[in-house]
């Protein structure tokens, strides 16, 4: 509920946004939520049973990015792959944005990250 993002605008196009959905050769999907005061998360979800090291997905927002959920996490019986919580972009150009984020993506998983405000 502290995610707004997540809720917010559910009936309303300006509430997602692909990332990437034609990565059909890896069964991945990539997209961003928005609120309404601006705030955003983006989710991956893998849908095959394979860890992918170095997974790029661009990102509309460079700097660092937290982990909110993982559900490949041993507190869900997960195997407990992920990226220790936090993630730095890089300055390459990914899905048309000039930032972008290099990932280990869980198998059968799905991320959400947030950008991190210390």
């Amino acid at each position: 509920r502290s995610h707004r993002a997540l809720f917010e605008r559910d009936f309303d196009g300006s509430g997602f946004a692909w990332i990437d959905w034609q990565d059909a050769a890896q069964s991945i999907l990539a997209w961003t939520r928005h609120a309404a005061d601006g705030s955003m998360v983006v989710c991956v979800t893998s849908l095959t049973p394979v860890v992918r090291h170095d997974y790029r997905i661009g990102v509309p927002v460079a700097g660092t990015y937290r982990e909110l959920l993982n559900t490949d996490a041993a507190l869900y019986g997960g195997s407990d792959v992920g990226n220790c919580g936090m993630l730095n972009t890089d300055d390459v150009s990914s899905h048309d944005h000039a930032a972008s984020l290099a990932m280990t993506l869980p198998p059968l998983a799905t991320l959400i990250l947030e950008p991190y405000k210390p």
